[in-house]
């Protein structure tokens, strides 16, 4: 961190940002990279318009201030303004931007855009050198100034609802735009079922499918058209009798998901209009297009992509303070939860690889240059559209349980594990009402029609309970004897791992719990060993985060308000760190991070210092377990009385609305994804463990926790998760979301220190491109799967 008494390291943090498309979002990624810039010394300057504000200068370069980007948060879009510009394509309108730059002190600079913007930073970049020669030729810049400004630091944030750019799993604004989709797709499924209807919906991404694919996920389309990868030849016969099955299941519905660039395999585009011609004329089917244009680009950013973009904007900073000359412009981008540093031109350079790709017919190389992220979401797709179960059945009976508290996606999970499991030749049984009534026998088949539309449901449709299975372990041995059950898919939260536990520790008594288990993680509170996520507990945080949102404007409007917000969780302060981050608070108490009355007094203080500024309101989370003394009432009191006569409090207590509600498009992907990975697991252990005639399944690797750790889907033994569980409070005893505490706390203008020790290191991602020599591939598999161990 830099001090005033040192000009020359004052003088390199001086930076420019600039915004070349205006995605929902964005604008997190703006506020982040203002306050973390001044918080370490910086002058922030906005770039209005563009590149063509760097390129006119004058009132379109502003310097920015802490308040500048007060309640933006929620506002789609860029305040700062986009637009595209010709005049920077050519070299006379970059050097004008140079010279605009270098008269203002500044060196580094911080793009948010597509690849096309981010490939123009980088040219910028690259002329740098010869941009200043030619100015100090035409004597409109001093030797001295060249010298000052000798060189130009680049870092790029990629925002664009297409999730097009190579080298991260998600772009600023996509989820958002997803949230938009689904928001129609959920509202278009009820008309349709009640006409019997066919809907066909075109969404946006250009020469990317990602957002059709998910949607299609998502939502449970019977047919889904994307440019990486275009139909088979004769798709036209092979659509109509999918179709036509499932009104013959008795599905009232049918959905197809077109991605705006869909093509046929001789190239020629195929359009939403092109499919309800050929449904009426082969089907007659009643058939209505919809197409969603600029809605998807609009409204208000998800938490998700708030989050994104605070995380990326406090990662720009933090790179262009470590960049030196030498170091190559870059994208901060994310991969799994981790945030990674990726060379600009490389990420450009396999994103035009994709498109090269395509453009020779190599749709399978199209998928795989996409990133994994992608090309798993294909091939779960892929599977889920199978409707034909296999002729020869396995003989194996595989049961599902949901357990603990409901929460959105659980349905999403358990529709792909039924699908899956029915693809694979088994047999599939729904258990009602938990564990208890597995002990009871509650127990039904359940069919692929039998999880129709479940995707968009919120709660649990098997009904669940919070009874530990550790009274009933007799009759549930009997159970599973008498429903012959050969492995058990546990959907739930704390509980279901407790649950897990005890069902494994009962075997040396009872063999008939000699069966693999997998435990998938949902709960809103994210507090189960063995995963950084949860099913449901992103839709529990965009519940939160728009209340927040709510009450942030009625703050705002009355001004000198403060308002307490209790957050569920148990002692798990997941949803009360995030919500705060996503929604601007000013602090957020949680169990894991021990505060104290001096600390409640130090946040009294700052309020009362904020009152002071232009920014007169006050947002506090507190998650409801943080602390037995410290109450949400004890807080309201104390804020009360120590803000008397300078400003006033209110308190709310959100409660259950945190479980319920439709699933988020990142609940419905996860549930559907973690189902699917779950029965493969399943059927792979079933081999396995087969002996003699029978299964018997007693080794730790047989009942594991699935969970997304880092960058990857794992599977961990439950017994080994022992050593990381604090039993007593019903969380891990660590939590990845923990570092990210110091950047909300920043944001809100708190005077502390910033670790950046395990900040991201540069990566690279040009060895991912699948146009390698066959022996460099087979080299860089083994390194892959290597890194994967």
């Amino acid at each position: 961190v830099t001090t005033d008494d040192n000009p020359e390291s004052k003088r390199k943090l001086d930076l420019v940002l600039n915004v070349s498309i205006g995605e929902t979002g964005m604008n997190a990624a703006v506020r982040a990279t203002v306050r973390v810039g001044l918080y370490t010394g910086a002058k922030v300057y906005f770039v209005h318009e563009g590149y063509q504000g760097l390129v006119d200068g004058g009132d379109n370069i502003k310097l920015a201030t802490w308040e500048s980007v007060s309640m933006m948060l929620q506002l789609g879009g860029t305040v700062i303004g986009s637009a595209r510009c010709m005049d920077f394509r050519a070299r006379e309108g970059r050097m004008k931007a140079a010279l605009n730059l270098v008269k203002l002190g500044i060196t580094n600079l911080c793009v948010i855009g597509g690849d096309g913007s981010l490939t123009g930073a980088n040219q910028f970049r690259t002329e740098w050198s010869t941009l200043l020669v030619d100015l100090v030729k035409a004597g409109k810049i001093s030797d001295d100034e060249a010298k000052t400004s000798s060189h130009l630091n680049i870092v790029g944030m990629v925002g664009s609802i297409d999730n097009d750019f190579c080298g991260t799993d998600m772009t600023i604004g996509t989820d958002s735009a997803l949230h938009r989709i689904i928001e129609v797709v959920d509202a278009i499924t009820t008309t349709a079922q009640s006409h019997q209807r066919t809907f066909i919906l075109e969404v946006m991404g250009r020469h990317c499918g990602y957002l059709a694919l998910v949607t299609a996920l998502a939502c449970g389309a019977d047919w889904v058209f994307i440019p990486e990868m275009p139909p088979d030849e004769g798709w036209e016969g092979h659509l109509c009798r999918r179709l036509a099955d499932q009104r013959a299941r008795g599905c009232r519905l049918n959905v197809i998901i077109v991605a705006e660039g869909a093509m046929g395999r001789d190239g020629k585009p195929i359009g939403s209009e092109d499919i309800k011609k050929l449904v009426e004329k082969n089907l007659g089917f009643d058939t209505r297009t919809t197409v969603l244009g600029h809605v998807q680009r609009g409204g208000t950013p998800s938490a998700f992509d708030r989050i994104l973009g605070s995380r990326m904007g406090v990662e720009a900073v933090m790179a262009l303070l470590e960049a030196t000359p030498e170091t190559p412009a870059c994208v901060v981008s994310l991969s799994g939860n981790q945030a990674v540093r990726l060379p600009l031109m490389e990420c450009v350079q396999v994103t035009k690889d994709v498109t090269t790709a395509m453009a020779e017919n190599r749709w399978e190389d199209a998928i795989k240059l996409r990133g994994k992220s992608f090309e798993n979401n294909w091939n779960t797709y892929k599977m889920l559209a199978h409707i034909n179960p296999p002729d020869t059945k396995s003989n194996i009976n595989v049961a599902i349980v949901n357990v603990g508290a409901p929460c959105a996606g659980m349905n999403a999970a358990v529709r792909s594990a039924v699908r899956i499991g029915i693809i694979q030749g088994h047999n599939m049984l729904a258990v009602h009402d938990g564990f208890e009534g597995l002990a009871h026998g509650n127990i039904v088949p359940i069919t692929w029609t039998g999880v129709s539309g479940w995707t968009g449901k919120g709660g649990s449709e098997l009904g669940t309970k919070r009874v530990l299975p550790s009274k009933y372990i007799e009759e549930i041995s009997l159970t599973i004897a008498k429903f012959n059950i050969h492995s058990l898919v546990i959907i739930g939260g704390f509980e279901a791992f407790m649950g897990g536990l005890e069902l494994v520790t009962a075997r040396e008594k009872y063999e008939e719990l000699c069966i693999p288990m997998v435990v998938i993680p949902a709960t809103v509170s994210n507090n189960v060993p063995g995963s950084d996520f949860s099913i449901g507990a992103d839709t529990a945080l965009n519940t939160i985060t728009s209340t927040c949102d709510r009450i942030k404007q009625s703050a705002a409007g009355t001004k000198r308000r403060v308002f307490i917000i209790e957050t569920m969780g148990g002692y798990c302060g997941y949803l009360a760190t995030m919500a705060g981050l996503a929604a601007g608070a000013d602090a957020a108490y949680i169990y894991e991070d021990k505060f104290g009355i001096r600390d409640l007094e130090m946040n009294v203080e700052h309020l009362v210092q904020k009152m002071k500024t232009d920014v007169k309101r006050g947002l506090i989370l507190r998650n409801e377990k943080c602390n037995a003394n410290y109450t949400t009432d004890f807080i309201f009191a104390l804020y009360s009385e120590e803000g008397k006569g300078v400003f006033d409090c209110r308190k709310n207590i959100l409660g259950h609305m945190q479980q319920g509600g439709t699933p988020t498009p990142f609940d419905r992907n996860f549930g559907t994804k973690m189902g699917s990975k779950a029965v493969l697991w399943l059927t792979e252990k079933l081999k396995e463990m087969y002996r003699h005639g029978r299964i018997f399944a007693n080794t730790p690797d047989s009942a594991c926790v699935l969970g997304m750790r880092k960058r990857a889907l794992t599977f961990q033994p439950l017994a080994e998760l022992n050593e990381q569980t604090d039993f007593e409070h019903r969380i891990p005893k660590t939590s990845w979301w923990l570092k990210l505490r110091p950047i909300m706390k920043i944001l809100a203008k708190y005077n502390i220190s910033l670790d950046t020790s395990e900040h991201a290191h540069m990566e690279h991602v040009i060895k991912k491109r699948v146009s390698m020599p066959a022996p460099l591939i087979k080299k860089h598999k083994e390194e892959v799967e290597e890194e994967e161990e």
